[in-house]
């Protein structure tokens, strides 16, 4: 009987894409896609990551992805753990930029130090380049700075 109910409550959780999308709208209006200032394309906030298995391995891809430079554009709290979602501007050392966002867990203190303008280390999926990104927590700083570099030279020719 449990697992029934367990069933029928994840299926209305969960539902389609669309509606999932619809869910997060109403319950955390800060979070839509109209708030955030992005087009209807633009990946949806996952609830909870921890409960999708596509979010996990999506998580799992993007901490070994591609290496770019994010700037930090807004964020948002998701949850008091606290759980924020980050909209970057990235671009990547083959000149591609996008709108990336990021599902993060932070420390309290990283979180006071989150502001906007401020460029970061990211990872992405080049092969997907479905927006998602990830904090570059372990890059190499000679790898971040050589990338930095790379993309102030393109920016001078």
């Amino acid at each position: 009987m449990f697992g029934r109910m367990f069933d029928a409550v994840v299926g209305r959780i969960v539902g389609s894409t669309n509606n999932l999308s619809a869910q997060i709208d109403q319950l955390r209006p800060d979070l839509s896609r109209e708030s955030l200032g992005v087009g209807p394309d633009f990946p949806g906030i996952a609830p909870n990551p921890l409960m999708s298995s596509d979010a996990r391995k999506r998580n799992a891809e993007l901490r070994t992805g591609a290496l770019a430079l994010g700037v930090l554009v807004d964020w948002r709290e998701v949850n008091s753990n606290p759980r924020v979602v980050l909209m970057f501007d990235v671009e990547t050392a083959d000149g591609v930029s996008f709108r990336g966002i990021a599902d993060e867990g932070l420390t309290i203190t990283e979180l006071t130090r989150l502001a906007p303008g401020q460029t970061l280390p990211v990872r992405y999926r080049p092969a997907v380049m479905d927006h998602y990104v990830a904090l570059a927590r372990g890059a190499d700083p000679a790898d971040v700075q050589q990338l930095s570099d790379e993309i102030a030279r393109r920016k001078r020719t």
